[in-house]
């Protein structure tokens, strides 16, 4: 008699977890054998080439922001109910949530309700660290157990009373040789200093940010004694309304799109503007010295700044446990303060020498031995589908 496949629901709503959803699909396949797997959930192209079915297209929850979610609120609620009930009526022997928690985890907290015996592991930790910290304890009753990408996670949810987590790393080590030159990374003598300039994925950071940091830039080449040549890695979405930003720019950036034009453009930068998100462990890891600038909207800026509890918005530094990368946040985003802190990293200065110095700890701090991350993931998930799983039936 043929055994019976064992049943994975994996449940995700937007890119970066259909990415990551992937690669925990093909590590699964290869520890447990792709035949002897039968996947189930929701997901994008990424997932679906790995073999996934989806219960719906994910672009029908990928939406963020207040106001686009609010005006697909009566579809997010329906297919939250959707996938819930596929759940609870397939009864896989484990669902795996990842990322998009506005999303993912009302899924879980009706499977949990409903059907108490399916294991739930959450890849990805929403960031308790830095808002809503309250978040972490309430997880305990629908999660069993987290896998979160980022190193000082797992001491959070332990102060915080969250679920029992496992650092599995975050996916960017994988990528180490398309971040890096091939050689020591350094400012040339001769030549202009390459500068990236990322004004975040979303329009409203591109709205928010552009202007400030092209006077910004003007104020650099007024007092930077070495020229300077910009590149933007540009996400194919905001291409057009960042190059009409630009175009008002003094500074004439070059822009590129595609993953491999930017990865090509941070192997050759030598320091970077960004705006805060993931972007700045990408260029952590990749060695930048960076200056991180964000702002929101007044309205935000009044309701979020009670919220957040973390000493730091930018991700380098908590991974670091110190704020060696200067964050310029809301009023303090400003073209005189950005172009004051850009300056010192385009000449070898002390303070752009503090910074490699700190970026160089970031892959002590991130290593996670031989295994990819997606493996450890695979690994943690077919031990509790072993040991759960039959306990519960």
């Amino acid at each position: 008699m043929t055994e019976k496949p064992l049943s994975i629901w994996i449940v995700t709503g937007e890119e970066s977890g259909d990415q990551l959803g992937a690669k925990l699909m093909r590590a699964l396949k290869e520890r447990l054998g792709a035949h002897s797997i039968a996947f189930g959930g929701v997901g994008g192209h990424a997932m679906e080439r790995e073999g996934l079915k989806s219960l719906f297209p994910q672009e029908d929850i990928a939406v963020m922001g207040f106001v686009a979610v609010m005006a697909r609120l009566t579809t997010i609620l329906r297919r939250i109910r959707l996938t819930a009930d596929a759940v609870v009526a397939a009864r896989p022997d484990i669902l795996v949530i990842v990322d998009s928690p506005d999303f993912t985890h009302r899924v879980a907290k009706a499977v949990r309700k409903r059907a108490p015996g399916i294991p739930i592991v959450d890849y990805v930790s929403p960031s308790v660290w830095a808002w809503r910290p309250g978040r972490a304890a309430k997880m305990r009753a629908y999660v069993d157990h987290l896998l979160a990408l980022l190193p000082f996670e797992p001491e959070e949810h332990r102060r915080l009373g969250g679920p029992p987590t496992t650092y599995v790393g975050h996916p960017l080590i994988e990528r180490l040789q398309e971040l890096r030159p091939e050689g020591e990374r350094g400012l040339s003598e001769n030549g202009p200093v390459h500068l990236l300039v990322l004004p975040g994925s979303r329009r409203s950071e591109v709205g928010r940010l552009m202007d400030t940091f092209g006077d910004a830039l003007a104020l650099l080449q007024q007092r930077s004694v070495r020229p300077y040549e910009v590149t933007i890695p540009a996400v194919p979405h905001l291409v057009e309304e960042i190059a009409r930003k630009a175009s008002a720019w003094s500074v004439r950036p070059r822009i590129v799109q595609g993953e491999a034009a930017k990865w090509d453009a941070f192997r050759t930068a030598d320091a970077a503007l960004a705006a805060s998100g993931t972007v700045t462990l990408e260029l952590g890891l990749s060695g930048v010295p960076m200056v991180v600038a964000y702002k929101v909207s007044p309205v935000e800026a009044m309701i979020l700044r009670p919220l957040i509890k973390a000493q730091s918005i930018v991700l380098t530094n908590l991974v670091l446990g110190e704020n060696a990368i200067p964050e310029l946040i809301q009023e303090n985003c400003t073209p005189e303060t950005l172009a004051a802190a850009l300056l010192p990293l385009l000449s070898d200065t002390p303070e752009r020498r503090r910074q490699e110095n700190a970026l160089r700890r970031l892959d002590a701090l991130m290593q996670i031995g031989d295994e990819r991350p997606s493996e450890r993931a695979s690994r943690i998930v077919a031990d509790i589908v072993q040991r759960l799983a039959p306990l519960r039936r």
